[in-house]
């Protein structure tokens, strides 16, 4: 029986970026074990220049220090791709907690001329950018720089999973990969209560920098275990689509942020592949007694789980304005479940 994880390891991935090098395969198998034990890692030797965080924290500083209603010149509701400013209360996960986070929601920007968009793809097209000087330079130069960081970690996981590097790389041209600026704002009487509740990603992993602690993972006895800050270092969880395509080997842990009394903010990256790619379980991790789980469309995954939890889409949903897709997966279908609601430790 698989003892229950009771810290998250800490990873060199530096390694990783020389794929004929001496430490590559050893580095790929802690990763491997960290997806198939944890589902979480943190990683350093990543070679994300420091100085492109410091930037897009100060923009983001800069965005979210700004009056109500310049920030909801973006609402995220404005757009029909998914994009923009993220008011506290839009988003209730599974368990219907209240998050006291905002955010800015942003993906891959395509020309508002694409065809995807201009088809009325739910996911893809342009962004919609505040009019902040520097702003978009800053958000977009950081998201260039850890989606690259992302290629590297993808081949990773590919062959820890025993497939060929680039078994994946084939559905990565233009993914709805998103990337949140997220925000919690100092309260003197907060509450030990969830700042994002409890949830699996949609995607296939997610690398992570936040500014102060409070993130929390659950382990396979119910119990939550603290993910401490680590100063220039990335969270790595393993996402839906992975689970699907190991057919279970890797785990889309379940996690949810705690304790945010001090002000906090968090950039998380979902690493996605193209919207239209089918996720089935790889054959090697199908066989007698290991059925194969169902399959998901990548996007339509992605959407589904999106339209049930922001208030703005759920409302175009009760409209008849946009719908969920026929094999649509209700919320928490991954992950595991608590020991009990109060469960912090």
């Amino acid at each position: 029986m698989q003892i229950p994880f009771t810290e998250v390891p800490v990873l060199d991935v530096s390694a990783l970026f020389d794929e004929t090098g001496p430490g590559y395969h050893d580095a790929v198998h802690a990763l491997g074990d960290a997806a198939r034990h944890v589902g979480f890692m943190q990683i350093v030797g990543h070679g994300v220049d420091p100085a492109l965080f410091d930037a897009l924290l100060e923009h983001t500083k800069a965005f979210f220090a700004l009056p109500d209603d310049q920030k909801r010149r973006v609402y995220i509701g404005n757009s029909t791709n998914h994009r923009g400013y993220v008011p506290p209360g839009e988003e209730v996960f599974a368990e219907g907690s209240y998050d006291t986070k905002e955010a800015f929601d942003l993906s891959i920007d395509l020309p508002a001329d694409d065809p995807r968009y201009l088809a009325g793809n739910p996911l893809l097209g342009p962004n919609q950018w505040p009019d902040l000087p520097g702003f978009r330079e800053a958000v977009t130069a950081w998201y260039d720089a850890v989606f690259a960081l992302s290629r590297v970690l993808l081949r990773a996981f590919a062959v820890a999973l025993g497939e060929p590097a680039d078994r994946f790389d084939r559905h990565v041209t233009t993914p709805p990969s998103q990337l949140r600026l997220i925000h919690y704002p100092y309260d003197p009487d907060a509450e030990d209560r969830p700042g994002i509740g409890a949830h699996t990603d949609y995607e296939c992993f997610t690398l992570l920098r936040p500014t102060a602690p409070g993130l929390e993972v659950l382990n396979s006895a119910g119990r939550w275990i603290d993910v401490p800050l680590i100063e220039d270092a990335f969270v790595v969880n393993i996402g839906d689509l992975l689970e699907i395509w190991s057919n279970g080997e890797f785990v889309a842990t379940t996690h949810r942020v705690r304790k945010v009394s001090e002000e906090r903010y968090s950039f998380p990256l979902f690493v996605n592949v193209d919207y239209d790619t089918v996720v089935e379980p790889l054959p090697r991790f199908v066989g007698d007694g290991r059925p194969a789980r169902p399959r998901v469309i990548a996007g339509e995954h992605l959407f589904a789980q999106t339209a049930q939890s922001f208030h703005y889409l759920k409302d175009r949903l009760a409209r008849g304005e946009v719908s969920l897709p026929d094999d649509a997966r209700p919320l928490a279908s991954f992950g595991r479940k608590p020991v009990s609601a109060n469960s912090t430790r």
